[in-house]
C-alpha cells in the first residue's frame, strides 16, 4: 500500500503520513470477532506491571486461525482483505465449501477470488500452507510454527518473513530478518509469501494523538521519576543518575546485555545470533 503524505495545513499535518488501504472497506465477519476490555497495563490486583498503556480507540478483536490444520486439504477462497486494528498486518476472510470461515494473515500479492489451500504438501502459491520439509528452499515463508500443532508463532507482523535455507534430517533451517539463523521441526507448518503491508514502517504518525489513539502513553525519563518508582529518581532537577549503569525499573542491566534466557529450550537450536 503506498504511504500517502498529508498536506501541511498546521504543524501537527507537517509530515504526518499514512497508508492507503487496497483491501476491502467492509464491517467485519461477526461470528469472528468479540469485544474486550483493555486492562491498560494493570494486573488483577490494579497495580501497573507495563507502562506507557491506556486509552485508545474502541477495537473489536478478530478472531485469526495461525494453524489452518483444521482444514487439511480443503480449498478455501479469499472472501476479503481487510484492515485489523490489533496488528500491523492486513487479514484475509477464507470461506470454505462446508460454509466456515475463518481468518487468517493476509500475504503480500494474494487477491479476492484466490484460493488457498492447507496440506502436508501443497502447490507452492502465496497463501498456502504446508509442511517446513516439503517447501523448497530459498523459499520465502511466514507465519511459522515453532511448537507443532500450536500454530504459527513468528514472523507474523507487517513485511516479516523468514529465508529457508535447508532441510537436514528432523530440521529444517531457516534466516530470520534480524539475521539470526535457527533449526526449527521439518514437520512443523508455515505458510509461503511475505506477510502483507509492507510499507507500514514508514508510516510517520506526526503527532501525540496519532499516538494516544493507538493507547500509547507518553514515555517518561527514568531520572524524572521519584527514587521509588525507578533506580535513576531523585536527585536535584535533571541530574545524572548516579549508576555504573543504567537499569530498568526492576534492577536489571538496561544496556548491552542479552535478554534471552540461556537455558531457554529453544536456545539450543539458534545457530548463529541475530545480527539487527
Amino acid at each position: 500500500m503506498p504511504v500517502i503524505k498529508s498536506k501541511p495545513t498546521n504543524n501537527a499535518r507537517r509530515r504526518l503520513s499514512y497508508l492507503k488501504f487496497d483491501g476491502d472497506k467492509t464491517k467485519p465477519e461477526k461470528s469472528l470477532t468479540f469485544g474486550f476490555h483493555r486492562t491498560s497495563g494493570r494486573n488483577n490486583a490494579g497495580q501497573m506491571v507495563v507502562a506507557h498503556k491506556g486509552g485508545g480507540a474502541k477495537r473489536k478483536y478478530r478472531i485469526i486461525d495461525f494453524s489452518m490444520t483444521s482444514y487439511l486439504g480443503q480449498k478455501g477462497k479469499v472472501e476479503t482483505i481487510e484492515y485489523d486494528p490489533n496488528r500491523s498486518a492486513n487479514i484475509a476472510l477464507i470461506s470454505f465449501e462446508a460454509g466456515n470461515k475463518i481468518y487468517v494473515l493476509a500475504p503480500e500479492t494474494l487477491k479476492k477470488g484466490q484460493t488457498i489451500i492447507c496440506d502436508e504438501k501443497t502447490p507452492i502459491r502465496t497463501g498456502n500452507r504446508m509442511m517446513l520439509k516439503n517447501i523448497p528452499v530459498a523459499t520465502e515463508i511466514h507465519n511459522i510454527e515453532l511448537t507443532a500443532g500450536k500454530g504459527g508463532q513468528i514472523c507474523r507482523s507487517a513485511g516479516s518473513f523468514a529465508t529457508l535455507l535447508g532441510v537436514d534430517g528432523r530440521f529444517a533451517q531457516l534466516r530470520l530478518v534480524s539475521g539470526e539463523v535457527r533449526k526449527v521441526p521439518a514437520e512443523n507448518y508455515a505458510s509461503i509469501g511475505i506477510v502483507s503491508n509492507i510499507d507500514h514502517s514508514k508510516v510517520v504518525l506526526g503527532k501525540a494523538g496519532r499516538k494516544r489513539h493507538l493507547g500509547i502513553k507518553p514515555t517518561v525519563l527514568g531520572k524524572s521519576k521519584n527514587p521509588v518508582d525507578h533506580p535513576h529518581g531523585g536527585g536535584e532537577g535533571h541530574s545524572p543518575i548516579g549508576l555504573k549503569y543504567p537499569k530498568t525499573p526492576w534492577g536489571a542491566p538496561a544496556l548491552g546485555r542479552k535478554t534471552s534466557r540461556r537455558k531457554n529450550g529453544s536456545s539450543k537450536l539458534i545457530l548463529s545470533g541475530r545480527k539487527k
